[in-house]
């Protein structure tokens, strides 16, 4: 059974999610274009509590964008100027070095370097001096900086994603580093958590919990843990999303009867409504520059995507294809609707370029839910069945690479891809 925000269409059903704190990524597929990189051995890693180079190269295999060339044997440093010519005729484009130690007030100084290979180019390098806590932060953000040289794009391997878990009668709000690793809690409740969302400067979290006997909106502060009750009006209150500028949710409210779409400040007050309707409205989802509000609504007979202003008023429909469609995110740059479709009574995991509105199933697997674009609109995680249970995934576009993000047991459910922070 699919476990969704779509109220009026999915129960307030939730099954058992035993909690998750680790993940192994597991990545498969093979992209069409691929950069070679060699991320040699870290001189001193071995001797640090997390091994920097080998989650460099996780990282950004599974960006899709990288494939691994054969590095065994090869420890260098930044400071060593390479053979090019050697990681050459290995077939490399690209090559990361670095270096791991321990300073004199316990924490770890990390240093690498980037080198273009085919050009013989000192492509530039960077610093940290972190605490071991840290070290896994700090080889994200080299990844983030070998990613954005070599692709002109942002990386996103520091950024955090959100979800939640259920065992026995425990729920467990998580966030976690973008690899599923590290990850903390944030709420743990004897009633259900859903729909967390993230806000746009990552430092607070949107949820609906149920811990009144029905849904009610927070919103979670991360740091602090602290929280406060934004939605707790008649009736349902579900699906927040935040508006581009954080000062805003939207959100589905009953209070009026039936499940209609409303926006209200962050901080909580009177809501404003921002259609008449008869019809189940639901899954709100803005889009990056704040013109637009994506929705499921059953309004022609069954679940479909439409866009409104922001502001209210006339909805279109986006989505025509297929007869059961919902949970609509748009990528930040603008060009991709990634939603849930029912094909032959299976849910799949589809994309729609937005500008010519051609569509594609880009998963195999027969239950995903709840895609969630990464901030720089690459990649795609959603929850899915795997082997009898729900598992996050990560892919491509395009589908060819798609990481599984799994535990050693149990089942999680309700990703949200964070921004990424200042």
């Amino acid at each position: 059974m699919m476990f969704k925000r779509f109220v009026g269409f999915f129960l307030a059903a939730l099954m058992c999610l035993p909690a998750l704190a680790q993940f192994r990524v597991e990545v498969s597929g093979v992209g069409l274009t691929q950069v070679p990189i060699a991320i040699a051995a870290f001189r001193g890693d071995e001797l640090a509590p997390q091994k920097v180079a080998s989650i460099v190269l996780a990282d950004l295999e599974r960006s899709g964008q990288f494939r691994s060339v054969d590095t065994v044997g090869a420890v260098m440093d930044e400071v060593a100027r390479p053979e090019v010519s050697a990681w050459r005729q290995k077939g490399a484009d690209a090559l990361v070095t670095g270096s791991v130690s321990r300073l004199a007030d316990g924490r770890f100084d990390v240093r690498m370097r980037l080198w273009d290979v085919v050009r013989g180019q000192d492509l530039g390098g960077q610093s940290y001096a972190v605490t071991a806590g840290d070290l896994r932060l700090v080889a994200h953000r080299v990844a983030d900086f070998v990613y954005e040289k070599l692709t002109g794009d942002k990386g996103v391997f520091s950024t955090r994603i959100a979800y939640v878990t259920k065992v026995g009668q425990v729920f467990n709000l998580w966030i976690a580093d973008a690899d599923g690793e590290n990850a903390q809690s944030a709420l743990k409740s004897g009633e259900p958590i859903i729909s967390p969302s993230w806000a746009p400067n990552g430092t607070q979290i949107a949820y609906v919990s149920f811990e009144s006997r029905k849904p009610v909106i927070f919103v979670h502060d991360v740091a602090t843990g602290k929280r406060r009750l934004v939605a707790n009006f008649k009736g349902s209150n579900s699906a927040p999303a935040w508006s581009p500028d954080g000062k805003t949710l939207a959100a589905t409210l009953s209070r009026d009867g039936g499940s209609q779409l409303y926006v209200l400040d962050a901080n909580g007050g009177e809501p404003r409504r921002l259609a008449q309707s008869n019809s189940i409205d639901t899954e709100p989802t803005f889009t990056s520059d704040g013109r637009f509000i994506y929705f499921v609504s059953d309004r022609g007979g069954a679940p479909q995507i439409y866009r409104m202003p922001a502001s209210g008023g006339n909805a279109e429909r986006v989505t025509f294809a297929g007869t059961y469609n919902i949970s609509p995110s748009v990528s930040a740059d603008g060009k991709w609707l990634a939603y849930i479709s029912r094909v032959s009574g299976v849910f799949k995991l589809h994309i729609m370029d937005l500008s010519s509105g051609a569509t594609s199933a880009i998963t195999d697997t027969t239950s995903d839910e709840n895609p969630s674009f990464s901030p720089n609109s690459r990649l795609i995680i959603y929850a899915t069945h795997q082997g009898g249970r729900e598992a996050l995934m990560t892919t491509t576009l395009d589908g060819k690479i798609k990481a599984r993000l799994a535990g050693q047991s149990g089942d999680i459910r309700e990703p949200d891809w964070g921004p990424v922070q200042k």
